[in-house]
């Protein structure tokens, strides 16, 4: 039997329901739109909402892979709606955002992945709000390279693919992915003058020795900014949590990846996610 881990004090995070977080909450509303911050279930959310920042979630809120970790619905979706990224951009201009993150949901039914409401939205974004800088998560696009440069087209101002785990447990954590493909298409964005980012999860299962050799694999395609967090189990049904890691050692992993390796930056903590604070880190390189 199973003897579940108790969560420790370093990962409890209080919800605060302050006028931004209200604010957001609305607007997210009236607008029909989605939030990777809610439909993952991000610890987050409160902290960010209430600075006023949100990860917007387009081409809807159903998503055609089943990777183990993620409590987003996973389905057949229906058609993407043609005027989400205007909505996007009048939620981003309201807000008088000065920097954005964009993801999706994986649409592997579309020919182009979703890759055209991508540039849409960047190009809309950019039009009513020319200073706002805009990051784009990014699924693999199952690899297609011209899936990819239609959104490298629109000009993002960060690329940003999760690796998400060790390349041994994508079988069972991301089987519809590929570890290899996915370091490709950084490494592609990466030649192309792209600032690239990319974030994996600890807590599964992985060894310090698999930790380290993704953050090597990371240099070696030489991607710019690195994010690792503590996986958190979004349901019983999703892959259990393994191991919970302390604040020490993720400390200990950004200093082997900046120290060691020469990774320009990572952020490294147990609630860290792919687009906490991303504005800051943007800030700090100076992109």
């Amino acid at each position: 039997m199973k003897i579940y881990q108790k969560k420790p004090d370093w990962l409890r995070v209080r919800i605060d329901n302050t006028p931004e977080f209200k604010e957001i909450t609305d607007l997210v509303n009236v607008k029909g739109l989605n939030t990777v911050c809610k439909d993952a279930k991000c610890p987050n959310i409160s902290d960010c909402w209430s600075r006023r920042t949100a990860t917007f979630m387009i081409l809807g809120n159903i998503c055609t892979r089943n990777c183990n970790f993620c409590a987003v619905k996973t389905g057949i979706p229906p058609k993407y709606d043609l005027e989400e990224p205007k909505r996007v951009a009048e939620a981003v201009k309201k807000l008088d955002l000065r920097y954005v993150v964009i993801t999706s949901v994986t649409r592997d039914e579309l020919e182009d992945g979703g890759a055209a409401i991508f540039a849409e939205t960047i190009n809309e974004i950019k039009k009513v709000l020319p200073s706002c800088k805009v990051e784009v998560l990014i699924p693999d696009f199952k690899g297609d390279r011209k899936a990819l440069d239609i959104v490298l087209e629109a000009k993002p101002d960060v690329l940003n693919h999760n690796i998400e785990t060790v390349a041994r447990l994508y079988k069972v954590i991301r089987p519809q992915a590929e570890y290899k493909r996915s370091l490709e298409l950084l490494t592609y964005a990466g030649e192309r003058g792209f600032t690239t980012k990319t974030g994996f999860m600890v807590g599964l299962g992985e060894t310090t020795e698999e930790i380290h050799n993704v953050l090597k694999h990371i240099k070696e395609h030489q991607i710019d900014i690195v994010t690792i967090g503590q996986y958190l189990q979004p349901s019983r049904k999703h892959a259990e949590v393994e191991k919970y890691y302390t604040p020490e050692e993720f400390k200990e992993f950004k200093k082997y990846g900046e120290n060691i390796l020469g990774i320009e930056h990572i952020e490294s903590g147990p609630l860290i996610r792919s687009s906490y604070h991303a504005d800051e880190i943007v800030e700090k390189l100076d992109i």
